[in-house]
């Protein structure tokens, strides 16, 4: 994460892109565990839509600050978990509409490559706080099952575990906004932020 910066350059823009990760999450839990159904995805698309603006916006920042690790995961979160994600609900909605006929089995073989790029990144967040880390972690495990599940390996009942997983994700995400904006306004910790698993 960035520092705070105060009175040169940006601010921390971490707890923003933060709240962003969680909507998805908190929309994707009601999805994936039925609490709304599938004719809610054209809503929920405007809302990744909106957390594609968000994320970019502190990808960009962050890369420019020089956080490697948390300026290039929230970029391309930002391009395939909202941006795409929200365009293909969109597309799906409005193909559905028109008696379109299309396939989404590609889809498996691009969640495949995000899912490994987060296993083989995993590591670089044990010098991140360790809310991010744990959050890092849940998504770890998310994501490859969703990825099997768009592949047709694991079978669609696994919906509701993968939606759990990702509410956790987002409640620590929340949370370690909440850190982040609260105990740097008051130069003192003020919630409990534990630092990194290593340290420098």
């Amino acid at each position: 994460m960035s520092g705070n910066n105060s009175g040169a350059g940006f601010a921390n823009p971490t707890p923003a892109g933060l709240v962003a990760l969680s909507m998805a999450c908190f929309a994707f839990f009601a999805l994936l565990t039925g609490r709304v159904d599938h004719s809610t995805t054209p809503v929920m698309a405007f809302w990744l839509l909106g957390g594609f603006i968000v994320q970019i916006v502190t990808g960009v920042i962050e890369l420019r600050e020089g956080n490697l690790p948390g300026g290039n995961i929230f970029t391309w979160f930002a391009a395939f978990f909202m941006f795409t994600t929200g365009c293909v609900f969109l597309f799906e909605y409005l193909g559905h509409s028109l008696n379109w006929h299309m396939s989404g089995a590609v889809e498996g073989w691009a969640w495949a490559a995000l899912t490994l790029s987060l296993l083989f990144w995993t590591p670089a967040y044990l010098k991140a706080p360790l809310y991010l880390f744990a959050a890092i972690v849940f998504m770890d495990v998310a994501c490859p099952m969703l990825t099997l599940m768009k592949l047709g390996i694991l079978a669609p009942t696994v919906a509701p575990i993968i939606g759990w997983l990702m509410l956790i994700a987002g409640l620590l995400g929340l949370w370690l906004g909440a850190c982040i904006v609260v105990n740097g306004v008051f130069g003192r910790e003020v919630y409990p932020c534990p630092g990194p698993i290593l340290k420098d």
